[in-house]
């Protein structure tokens, strides 16, 4: 009775603009704020709880930025062939989430490098499921801490 066409649906994003930096440069922000809200209560001011208030707020945002990217790219980007070469890849992301889920509940700078690199892990798996190699630098701007990049071919 209905000749319904079989319908095809794309990701969540462009094909093939998957790339884990916005998920890094997020992990990079919440240890900056967590940073941040460290000085803060070092140098507290009468401006100090509202100060206080906006920047756990902006932590919680992008340790949720963090989750929402990485598993887009997770549910999105990896399919069988990748999951077969990278079979820790569910568990690499997994963990992920309960490290941005810790940083979001406290402010302890070692749980956000622990979810910085964590997200290294995930980009080192990321980049090598492209057959890119990769290399760590330090993100030039503070917490300046090391960030899993691809190596880039010239035009």
């Amino acid at each position: 009775m209905l000749n319904i066409p079989t319908v095809r649906a794309h990701c969540d994003i462009p094909c093939k603009i998957y790339d884990p930096a916005t998920a890094q440069i997020a992990a990079l922000s919440v240890v900056r704020l967590m940073d941040i809200i460290a000085e803060l209560a070092e140098h507290p001011d009468k401006d100090s709880a509202a100060q206080l208030a906006r920047l756990v707020a902006q932590k919680e945002v992008h340790a949720a930025q963090v989750k929402h990217e990485v598993t887009t790219i997770w549910g999105d980007y990896f399919k069988q062939p990748q999951i077969e070469k990278f079979p820790d890849i569910h568990e690499v992301t997994h963990q992920i989430m309960q490290a941005a889920s810790k940083c979001k509940q406290g402010i302890a700078r070692q749980d956000g490098i622990i979810l910085v690199e964590q997200l290294n892990r995930f980009s080192e798996i990321f980049w090598h499921s492209k057959a890119m190699v990769t290399h760590r630098v330090f993100a030039p701007y503070p917490p300046a801490l090391e960030v899993v990049h691809p190596y880039l071919k010239d035009a």
